[in-house]
């Protein structure tokens, strides 16, 4: 049986909740780690139930994939490079396969089918402004700002996915998580070789959640 930490709460409340910082760059990650409250709370057992951080972390999934796909969608119009038409082939496909799953696993937890993060600006998602930019730029600009953004999703990916992992309860969405972190690991290390001036920064420090 795991008991849940302040950690685990915290997650939960503030991917859920806490969405009223304001935006920020989808591409920074030089942002401080959350500091966790005390917080106590009586334990979640083991098995199919889901609870708070399983919830949290599959809706603040979908939130994020479904921010991604426009991104990658851009793609084939922007450029001509078979290299990154091959990556974001490979990245949308796994992220649509996710993203099937993690609609699923919310389903049998009966949560809400409305997206609790609709309309707010996170780590790992792009903007509206941001959106426009990527649809102006072709060629190497493109690449240049569709990198940041594939960094920053697949990143933050990880991050959360680590956390849903180490504080999770139910056994598929656990298994989903560890899927994410095993695929977004791989493709940043494909970004590395397409892009090898920036290195990966899956294991850097957590960023501030932003307004979800």
């Amino acid at each position: 049986m795991r008991k849940p930490t302040a950690f685990t709460l915290l997650i939960a409340v503030l991917l859920v909740a806490g969405c009223a910082d304001g935006p920020q760059d989808a591409a920074s990650t030089a942002t401080p780690p959350v500091t966790a409250p005390p917080v106590t709370a009586a334990p979640t057992p083991t098995g199919t139930a889901f609870n708070p951080t399983d919830i949290a972390w599959l809706q603040l999934t979908v939130a994020m994939t479904e921010r991604l796909l426009p991104v990658l969608d851009l793609v084939p119009a922007r450029t001509t490079d078979p290299a990154w038409r091959r990556t974001a082939t490979q990245v949308a496909g796994t992220r649509r396969a996710d993203l099937d799953r993690a609609r699923r696993l919310l389903a049998d937890a009966a949560a809400p089918t409305t997206n609790p993060h609709e309309g707010h600006d996170m780590p790992g998602m792009a903007t509206a402004q941001e959106m426009t930019a990527l649809r102006a730029a072709s060629g190497q600009p493109f690449h240049r700002l569709l990198v940041g953004h594939l960094r920053a999703h697949l990143a933050q990916s990880v991050r959360i996915a680590t956390a849903e992992q180490q504080n999770g309860v139910q056994p598929a969405t656990v298994a989903l998580a560890e899927a994410v972190i095993r695929s977004g690991t791989a493709d940043l290390e494909r970004l590395d070789h397409l892009d090898p001036a920036e290195p990966s920064i899956a294991g850097s420090a957590p960023p501030t959640t932003r307004g979800g």
